[in-house]
């Protein structure tokens, strides 16, 4: 594709000389449909310098400027929008009809929110004699997955230009070619010279060389549990701000009043949806222990109707998982929790009938899971649900909250009910009764699931300094 091997720094794209090229895997074929050049400290400079050199006017522009440049980047991005979600499909695998609905959506729908919270924004109060001025924090390091490509981006570079700050994105390798897709779409827009730039390249080389930069005030990083940690490490020597929004292993709760078959239904295809790669995705349900087995029946059938295989086949439900590492971690996880005497309800290890190539996963229940068991602990990313029966409410609080994550939480039942178990739950997210993401609301997670908020008010604010200016009496 085109760019595919160029970076884009302050402005212009850039061939980089003798750098090393990574294949871009087509996951439902296993073939390379593209090459990445991978970024080494050298560009990772070249970009920060660019950032920094454009952060002095930029953040300088009136908030009427960014809200135009915001309208055009918009504008732009719904021309391009059925090029973004067939890129989308072509590197990381995801149905086409979802990328159209959902993946590409959000995209344009972050930057949709963060123009609107720029509108509605006021970026200083007094109080008293002192004036209290939110600033834009400066130079942003973004490091994003490969999941959700393009809303992991755009949540970060939207609201990062409402604020007035420049920035420097490394995108997964894995799946790179939507951001240069959105790269693109910038520079058509007429994003100045060095606000955004972007450079591919592996975490240990480009992706450290960005945290530890002493040219970046601030690293946001969207990916594992053990990928946050590296950059909180390389980010700790410059004392840089440091949001993350990390792994997760949610509960879903279904109380004894809930409707239970939509309630379980709902459940599997949350947690079967993108393949399982999501990280908010709610794969541990806990149902009563009197009802599990109908719970886990209901569970069952839902599953087998979910319809594996290729991402332009209109009647796919799931495509194939991302990648052949990806694969082989969700395969050795279904392996552990037969050995540990899960019962297996459907599916469980090797490829869908009639599907011989792709990494393409068949849809797993677990019924009878203990939160001790590996596949209720640890983050699976793939389309597996484990079942656990609690006796009484308080139990399933307790079990819900036994993780080192907190990212998200499903309830449903009665609304009072399921009200008084979300606020018992540790999740800085709790959605009650099937209730939908809100694009306004912040999301993040307490514990491991990582610190600071993306989305919304919150999510712009990370990216805002506060100034108190003294004796400024009017």
């Amino acid at each position: 594709m085109r760019h595919s091997a160029d970076f884009y720094i302050d402005g212009e794209w850039v061939s980089p000389v003798d750098a090393k090229l990574l294949d871009v895997v087509n996951p439902a074929t296993e073939e390379a449909v593209a090459q990445i050049s991978l970024g080494t400290p050298a560009h990772i400079d070249a970009a920060v310098a660019a950032a920094q050199n454009a952060f002095d006017s930029f953040s300088q522009t009136s908030k009427e400027e960014r809200q135009s440049l915001l309208d055009r980047i918009i504008e732009t991005y719904q021309k391009r929008y059925d090029e973004l979600a067939e890129t989308i499909t072509l590197e990381m695998g995801a149905p086409l009809s979802l990328s159209k609905a959902a993946q590409a959506a959000a995209g344009l729908q972050h930057l949709k929110t963060a123009r609107k919270v720029l509108a509605d924004y006021s970026f200083e109060e007094k109080r008293g004699s002192t004036r209290i001025k939110k600033e834009p924090i400066g130079v942003c390091g973004f490091i994003t997955p490969w999941n959700w490509p393009l809303n992991q981006v755009t949540c970060k570079v939207g609201p990062a230009i409402a604020a007035g700050c420049t920035m420097v994105l490394k995108p997964s390798e894995i799946a790179p070619l939507s951001s240069i897709v959105f790269a693109d779409i910038l520079h058509e827009a007429g994003v100045p010279k060095g606000v955004f730039n972007l450079v591919n390249g592996e975490g240990p080389d480009a992706g450290q060389t960005l945290s530890s930069h002493p040219g970046v005030d601030m690293m946001s990083f969207t990916g594992s549990t053990r990928g946050g940690v590296a950059v909180a490490k390389a980010a700790a020597d410059t004392v840089k701000r440091v949001t993350q929004e990390l792994g997760g292993k949610s509960p879903n709760i279904i109380l004894d009043d809930a409707d239970i078959e939509r309630a379980v239904k709902g459940g599997v295809m949350g947690c079967m949806l993108n393949t399982g790669q999501s990280c908010n995705a709610p794969t541990r349900m806990l149902v009563p222990a009197d009802m599990h087995d109908k719970a886990a029946e209901i569970a069952k059938a839902a599953a087998e109707k979910i319809r594996v295989g290729g991402p332009r086949d209109e009647t796919t439900t799931i495509g194939p998982a991302v990648s052949e590492v990806q694969w082989n971690k969700i395969q050795d996880l279904i392996q552990k929790g037969i050995d540990e005497g899960a019962k297996l309800m459907t599916g469980g290890t090797g490829r869908p009938d009639g599907l011989n190539k792709g990494y393409f996963v068949k849809p797993t229940v677990f019924a009878n899971v203990n939160n001790d068991m590996a596949i209720a602990q640890e983050e699976i990313f793939g389309p597996v649900l484990s079942i656990l029966p609690y006796a009484d409410e308080a139990e399933a609080v307790k079990i819900a909250n036994d993780t080192i994550y907190g990212l998200s939480a499903y309830v449903s039942g009665s609304p009072s009910r399921a009200a008084s178990v979300a606020s018992k739950l540790r999740a800085g997210m709790v959605h009650v009764n099937g209730a939908m993401l809100d694009h306004s609301a912040p999301f993040g997670g307490y514990k491991m699931s990582g610190n600071g908020r993306e989305w919304g008010v919150e999510g712009f604010e990370e990216f805002l300094e506060t100034k108190a200016v003294m004796g400024l009496d009017e």
